[in-house]
């Protein structure tokens, strides 16, 4: 059986709208964006057309159609993941009837064309909702860098998935992460260098520096993306002199400690609950990976000065 064969013998529909006289001639994303209530954003429309989950009358959608009443447009849900489950321990750090927060192991993708991504691994670790509109399968709401490590929301049910994906492009979630950076850095400020000619704001503040025979300096960063830019931190921190360890796409690789992965974790999120209102905030702890670093790295410094004080 083919893989498309096997996504149409396992699908399952979402939502099932027949277009009407009044969306006559109107661009299929524009009419998704209008009637589909799990796509209310153009960037989210495209994403489901490239990754098969919408269709026109039993056939996967092209993006170049235009409406005709009675047209039938169907939003998939596309293969249970049932037959791909990814056993793995997660830690989760917040449950509740809508949705989780776990801590994302560096390493391991949140989706995508893979057998080990966070996605296939969630049925073992989350509890499913018994809300009447629940997800079949809890689905992450946003991403996370496969080097990345740190606090990543997972939607439990339809209207938090929504909620969320809106809070998102609203900018009302605040996310905070922790760097470990080679060179030293100011105490604090703002990096607003452009990415891909789009505005990009991040703030940096300081914790704590150690020496380091091989990069002169390391520094602790608490750091805060206020958007959303693909690798937003990596690429600012990088342009401002002082890349992340572990960097090797933006950072110099003669500076970057190699096969110890990305020093970069998402340590904080908070956001109005999607159902209560209510704030919520979850943290963690930064990873114990980081301080043991960085006190090996000063440790060693310490033992290479001692050797030349006494020659």
């Amino acid at each position: 059986m083919s893989m498309e064969e096997e996504k149409e013998l396992h699908r399952v529909v979402r939502e099932r709208h027949i277009v009407t006289a009044a969306f006559n001639g109107v661009r299929f994303q524009e009419y998704c964006i209008a009637v589909l209530e799990l796509l209310p954003s153009r960037a989210g429309v495209k994403k489901a057309i490239k990754r098969g989950d919408l269709y026109i009358d039993g056939k996967p959608a092209e993006t170049g159609r235009f409406m005709m009443e009675g047209m039938v447009v169907e939003l998939i849900e596309g293969t249970l993941p049932s037959s791909r489950r990814f056993e793995i321990d997660l830690s989760v750090l917040y449950e509740d009837n809508f949705l989780a927060i776990i801590n994302k192991p560096a390493g391991i993708p949140v989706s995508g064309n893979y057998f080990k991504t966070i996605q296939n691994g969630l049925a073992g670790n989350i509890g499913f909702s018994n809300e009447p509109d629940a997800l079949p399968v809890p689905r992450p709401v946003h991403r996370l860098d496969s080097q990345t490590s740190g606090v990543l929301i997972i939607a439990k049910t339809t209207k938090a998935h929504i909620a969320l994906g809106n809070l998102f492009e609203c900018r009302k979630v605040q996310k905070t992460y922790h760097a470990v950076c080679i060179g030293e850095t100011p105490d604090s400020g703002e990096l607003l260098l452009p990415i891909e000619g789009k505005e990009c704001h991040s703030s940096f503040k300081k914790i704590r520096t150690s020496s380091s025979i091989h990069s002169s300096t390391l520094t602790l960063l608490q750091l805060s993306p206020h958007t959303g830019r693909t690798h937003q931190l990596r690429i600012h921190c990088a342009s401002s002199g002082f890349p992340i360890a572990g960097d090797t796409l933006y950072g110099d690789r003669k500076n970057t400690p190699l096969h110890k992965g990305l020093f970069l974790a998402a340590t904080k999120i908070a956001f109005p609950h999607p159902i209560t209102g209510e704030m919520l905030s979850v943290e963690m702890e930064i990873p114990h990976k980081f301080t043991r670093y960085m006190e090996n790295e000063q440790k060693m410094f310490d033992r290479y000065q001692q050797g030349h004080q006494t020659e």
